[in-house]
């Protein structure tokens, strides 16, 4: 059986949250945060090994609040997505603080991956079914070029305190991705949901029951390879009016793959809501979603003394 990992994605420095550090904020009855939930969920999926991804700034907090304490229950590792962290011959642009995005911080698992990952932001909670589904992927027979995508249902993503972004994806009629658009603004409205148009008024209707990308990934090992050499052209693609702000993000990444007929995306659809932390106003919703869960049996009251 091959050995799977998750990788957490953790470096973000969560602007709309607001003061504090979102990823570490306490949903559970006994402290757990969202993090607690997708790990437990990992586990009970087969997942061998949970990797970080963080700021170094962030290490203490992180091995405290849950890095020790998962620890007794599953392997766990640390890495860190400097923005400094770049190929050979090229410099941090003067006066460049953002991180390069989601597509640098898997770069950062060099050297802590071998064998087949998932990778998963820190501040959404998937569901069990997400987990069991990547996990059963990645176990299988994968060909370079394969990768999987856990698919939501537009409508089950949706915050009530304001717009999201959320990858739009299209499907052939074997269930494989054939690209994503990320959008922006994306509300909940009573009949589905819906974006601002170009022009400020007219309003983009979607498709309620249409899948969306949450970020929630998998890859086998040799994708890093990919991420690497795509990593210096998108540095190369860098100009004086950008080079502050780009980023190098995994739905880009792969979405150029499809186009280029170099990758192969298996959509798993999940029909899981997804709930996560974007605003302050979504905190108690979180509560009461983890609360209906343990109710319904899902999870123990005590997340981990009832292994």
């Amino acid at each position: 059986m091959k050995k799977t990992t998750l990788v957490i994605m953790a470096a973000g420095l969560g602007s709309r949250f607001g003061q504090g550090i979102k990823q570490l904020t306490s949903f559970g009855p006994f402290g757990e945060i969202i993090m607690d939930y997708s790990i437990y969920d990992a586990k009970k999926a087969g997942f061998d090994k949970i990797l970080f991804v963080i700021r170094r700034d962030l290490e203490k907090d992180f091995r405290e609040i849950i890095g020790d304490r998962i620890g007794q229950y599953i392997d766990v590792d640390y890495t860190f997505q400097e923005t400094s962290d770049l190929p050979e011959g090229y410099a941090l642009p003067e006066g460049r603080k953002k991180p390069w995005g989601t597509g640098h911080a898997i770069l950062a698992c060099r050297g802590h991956l071998n064998g087949p990952f998932a990778v998963i932001n820190a501040d959404d909670y998937y569901g069990p079914n997400a987990f069991k589904s990547v996990h059963d992927y990645l176990t299988g027979e994968l060909n370079r070029g394969d990768m999987c995508m856990s698919g939501f249902v537009l409508k089950n993503t949706l915050s009530a305190h304001g717009g999201v972004t959320r990858g739009l994806c299209g499907l052939d009629a074997s269930g494989n991705l054939t690209g994503i658009a990320e959008t922006r603004g994306i509300v909940a409205t009573e009949d589905g949901a819906k974006v601002p148009g170009k022009d400020g008024e007219n309003d983009i209707i979607l498709d309620p029951n249409g899948l969306v990308s949450m970020n929630f990934w998998g890859f086998s090992e040799t994708f890093l390879e990919t991420l690497k050499e795509r990593f210096i052209t998108f540095l190369n693609r860098l100009t004086p009016e950008n080079e502050m702000s780009a980023e190098y993000l995994l739905p880009d990444i792969v979405d150029e793959l499809i186009r280029e007929d170099s990758a192969n995306v298996k959509v798993l659809p999940t029909s899981d809501t997804w709930f996560g932390v974007t605003y302050q106003e979504d905190i108690p919703i979180v509560k009461d979603s983890i609360r209906g869960l343990i109710d319904k049996n899902v999870y123990p009251e005590k997340l981990w003394s009832k292994e």
